[in-house]
C-alpha cells in the first residue's frame, strides 16, 4: 500500500482506522450540539491526520485535530469520514494536537495545564510554547512557575476566570505561611484586583489548598491522606457551626412573626382601624399571615 501522502490532501479515512493522540473530556451537552450539528449540514471542516503504518505494515492515521467531530461520526454510525492528511513526524503531531487543544476557545482549565505541562515535561522553553500555542508570553511563564511549585489548585481558578494570574502568584509566593497568605489577600483586595465574587472565590481555594494541599483532585498529594482526619473533624465542625446559625435565624424569624401576629390581633379589635383599612380598601391580608391572625378562620 503507498503512504505517501502529499500535503493538504482530503481524503475519506476509515474511522477504525484512526488513532487519538491526544484524548480529552468534552461535556454531553456540547458533544450533543455537535451531533446535531453534523446530522443537519453535515462537516463543514474535515478533521486533520497524519498517516503512519502500525507492526503488522497496515496503514492507520494520528488524530491531530477534530476528536469531537471523529466522536460524532461515530456516534452517528459513519464508517469514514472526511479528513486533512498532513505527513508530519510524531513529535510534530503530538505538538499540532496539543496546540489544537489549549488554543480552542473553550478548553476546559485542566486540558491547559496538561498541554502546558507535557510541552514543559518535552524540554519546551516557555518562549516556545506561548508561540505555538497563541498564549501571551508572560501568562505560559506565570503558569509554569506556578505548575512547578504544585499550585493546581490556584492554576484551576485563574483559568476558570475566577482569581487574576498576578493574585494566585503572589498567594503561591506567600507559600503556607497562612499569615503571608491572608497577608497577600488582603493586599490585592486593596489594590482592586480583587472584588465582589472574586474575592469570595479567591478565600474559598485558599481555605481547600490549606486543608487539602495544593494539588486538586485526585492528585491530591500524601500531605491530604495525613491530614484526612484532621479534615472530616473540621468539616464535620463548620457543618455543625452552619446548622446552628440556621436553627438560631429561623426561631429570630418566629419570634419576629408571632410579634406581627400579635400586634395585628389587637389593631384588628380595634374598630376606628378596621375602617380605616376599609376605607383604604386593605381588607385583605396575605393567607399565610391571615391563618395564623385568625386560626378558627373566623374575622371581623
Amino acid at each position: 500500500m503507498n503512504t505517501s501522502k502529499s500535503a493538504g490532501e482530503i481524503r475519506l479515512i476509515r474511522l477504525d482506522r484512526i488513532e487519538v493522540l491526544n484524548p480529552r473530556e468534552r461535556g454531553s451537552r456540547v458533544f450533543e450540539e455537535i451531533v446535531r450539528n453534523i446530522k443537519t449540514i453535515g462537516l463543514k471542516k474535515p478533521i486533520s491526520v497524519t498517516p503512519r503504518i502500525d507492526a503488522s505494515g497496515a496503514e492507520k492515521y494520528l488524530l491531530i485535530c477534530g476528536e469531537g467531530r471523529l466522536k460524532a461520526y461515530q456516534a452517528l454510525g459513519e464508517e469514514e469520514i472526511p479528513a486533512l492528511v498532513v505527513d508530519v513526524p510524531d513529535e510534530d503531531a503530538f505538538i499540532m494536537s496539543l496546540a489544537e487543544n489549549i488554543a480552542r476557545r473553550q478548553h476546559h482549565p485542566l486540558e491547559l495545564l496538561s498541554g502546558i505541562r507535557q510541552l514543559l515535561d518535552r524540554g519546551y522553553t516557555i518562549r516556545s510554547i506561548a508561540e505555538k500555542t497563541g498564549l501571551n508570553h508572560c501568562y505560559v511563564q506565570q503558569i509554569c512557575n506556578l505548575l512547578r511549585m504544585g499550585e493546581e489548585r490556584l492554576l484551576i481558578a485563574v483559568e476558570s476566570g475566577g482569581i487574576p494570574i498576578n493574585v494566585a502568584v503572589t498567594i503561591a509566593g506567600a507559600g503556607d505561611d497562612d499569615k503571608a497568605v491572608q497577608a497577600a489577600l488582603q493586599e490585592a483586595y486593596e489594590s482592586g484586583a480583587l472584588r465582589g465574587r472574586q474575592l469570595t472565590l479567591a478565600r474559598r481555594v485558599i481555605d481547600k489548598r490549606q486543608r487539602l494541599g495544593r494539588a486538586a483532585g485526585r492528585t491530591s498529594t500524601t500531605k491530604h491522606s495525613h491530614i484526612s482526619t484532621t479534615t472530616v473533624i473540621r468539616t464535620y465542625q463548620d457543618e455543625v457551626k452552619r446548622q446552628t446559625a440556621l436553627v438560631r435565624k429561623a426561631e429570630f424569624s418566629q419570634q419576629k412573626l408571632l410579634l406581627v401576629v400579635g400586634a395585628l390581633r389587637q389593631l384588628l379589635c380595634d374598630e376606628n382601624f378596621v375602617n380605616l383599612l376599609r376605607a383604604e380598601a386593605l381588607t385583605t391580608m396575605p393567607k399565610y399571615l391571615a391563618e395564623r391572625v385568625w386560626p378558627n378562620g373566623s374575622h371581623a
